[in-house]
């Protein structure tokens, strides 16, 4: 258990070629040479990729089980991604179909911080979760702040920022950080609920460091990150730091391409479960099935497994499956998901912004009358 391997879908004609390949992955993420050339001892020993299994998965389709060493990857989150899948994702024909980090590696990376028991201490709730989002861009913070008190007022769990609010000139993160922060607060103070606010992380590199602290000292209960565009080294800095001590939900913006060619990147459960996991997420965000994005009822299914598996890395999150939600789909998707999950509320509860509060509450009313069976 001292290495960790990955799991590969490979495309070749024969088992030929399938291990040529795959001892060709095993070198590329290691020692990038020719393996006429790798050195002796303990870099030949323990640092070059071994090829554990090789086996058929149908026409064309092989699967390798290659292990690195924990010494390749080093203590960096980063490193650890760039030896799973670094110079190889820019190969056709490779596809990341499972992570297994061994006790090494797990040891190093202890996951989310708070988890699903943690959220659920924070926020009361004991069955499915909803997030109503704010959006769209181009309002002032003060109708944000309404929207925000609405959407509390209604039953929501978490009041979660739209990924595209940033630093526009209408609302400038803070301005907007604040003024919604007070909204939810004094909203829970007055309804006795304890929703939690995640603003979407902005700003420019130099500015990430004190505008998480003025999340925090503002009032925001957790925080969303997009790790697409801000890496996951940043998601797993946000998990480890005991001060802001903050939920991380992860948002898929920019990371689609990784997914969606079957013959490249990664299955849905490694990208959205697994390395979200790992990173530290607390929530991982992804499209819904029958949303406007078309991942399948397989793909959901699998990437709640990965999100909630027991064998995972570190402690089991929350998946959030976004769009395609409404009143008349709650119960198939309180069925599909079960009550470990957070369900995204986005553009169907704007139609009348002055009566979220009604329309977030027939969404929570019709999951809790699925969930109990009335």
């Amino acid at each position: 258990m001292s290495r960790f391997s990955v799991t590969y879908r490979l495309r070749a004609a024969d088992r030929a070629e399938a291990l040529a390949r795959a001892e060709g992955i095993a070198l590329e993420q290691t020692v990038e040479i020719p393996r006429a050339v790798v050195p002796a001892g303990y870099v030949a020993d323990e640092i070059l990729g071994r090829v554990e299994d090789l086996s058929p998965l149908g026409p064309d389709l092989w699967q390798a089980m290659i292990s690195y060493s924990p010494d390749s990857a080093g203590a960096e989150l980063t490193q650890l991604l760039n030896v799973v899948f670094g110079n190889s994702s820019i190969q056709q024909g490779i596809r990341v179909t499972g992570i297994d980090l061994g006790d090494i590696v797990a040891a190093r990376h202890p996951g989310p911080r708070f988890g699903i028991e943690g959220l659920r201490r924070l926020t009361g709730a004991t069955g499915g979760m909803i997030a109503p989002v704010l959006k769209p861009m181009g309002l002032p913070p003060e109708d944000f702040a309404r929207l925000a008190a609405g959407c509390v007022r209604g039953g929501a769990d978490i009041v979660k920022e739209d990924h595209g609010l940033a630093g526009q000139p209408t609302a400038p993160f803070r301005a907007r950080v604040e003024a919604v922060a007070r909204a939810v607060s004094e909203e829970n103070a007055r309804s006795g609920r304890r929703a939690l606010f995640f603003p979407n992380l902005s700003g420019r590199p130099e500015e990430i460091e004190d505008n998480l602290r003025f999340a925090k000292e503002a009032g925001a209960g957790g925080i969303l990150v997009m790790p697409g565009l801000f890496g996951f080294g940043l998601v797993e800095r946000i998990a480890r730091d005991s001060a802001l001590d903050l939920p991380v939900m992860t948002h898929p913006a920019f990371l689609g391409p990784y997914v969606l060619a079957p013959d490249t990147g990664f299955d849905h459960g490694v990208l959205f479960g697994t390395i979200q996991r790992l990173a530290g997420a607390d929530i991982s965000v992804f499209p819904n099935v029958g949303g406007r994005f078309g991942f399948t009822v397989a793909e959901c299914a699998q990437i709640a497994t990965a999100c909630r598996s027991a064998d995972g890395p570190g402690l089991p999150m929350l998946p959030s499956p976004g769009g395609g939600m409404s009143v008349e789909r709650a119960a198939d998707m309180q069925a599909m998901y079960g009550k470990d999950v957070v369900f995204l509320l986005g553009g169907s509860l704007l139609k009348d912004p002055s009566r979220i509060d009604m329309a977030v509450a027939a969404m929570r009313n019709a999951l809790d009358k699925a969930q109990t069976g009335g």
